[in-house]
């Protein structure tokens, strides 16, 4: 019977990519004046921080609302708040390429059109 492993001996899914990109990060966040943890990927870690940085807000401010709009964000398909969050920057990333075109979580009073 033929081996169902893909990779040969020694090797891994992971051969070849800084461990920077693939290792699991976690952070803390406050959500509601209470500290949680969210485990995400670095690459996740940066996008989110760079999303927040365009709509004015800290990443705790976004993680914050992506948890309270969570139900709506992903469906059910996120049933806890690191999914959300990987689901969340995936809907940003989709439309930024043009791929998706659904409303985002609202924005904030910061970043409302005057």
């Amino acid at each position: 019977m033929p081996d169902s492993n893909i990779f040969a001996p020694g090797e891994n899914a992971n051969a070849g990519r800084r461990p920077t990109e693939t290792a699991i990060r976690k952070r803390s966040v406050s959500l509601g004046g209470h500290r949680t943890s969210v485990s995400l990927e670095q690459a996740f870690w940066e996008e989110l921080s760079r999303i927040a940085r365009s709509r004015n807000q800290s990443t705790n401010a976004l993680v914050a609302e992506i948890d309270r709009h969570r139900g709506t964000l992903a469906g059910e398909g996120a049933a806890n708040l690191s999914s959300a969050v990987r689901l969340f920057v995936l809907g940003e990333l989709r439309r930024a390429a043009g791929f998706d075109n659904s409303p985002s979580i609202p924005a904030t009073a910061d970043e409302r059109p005057q």
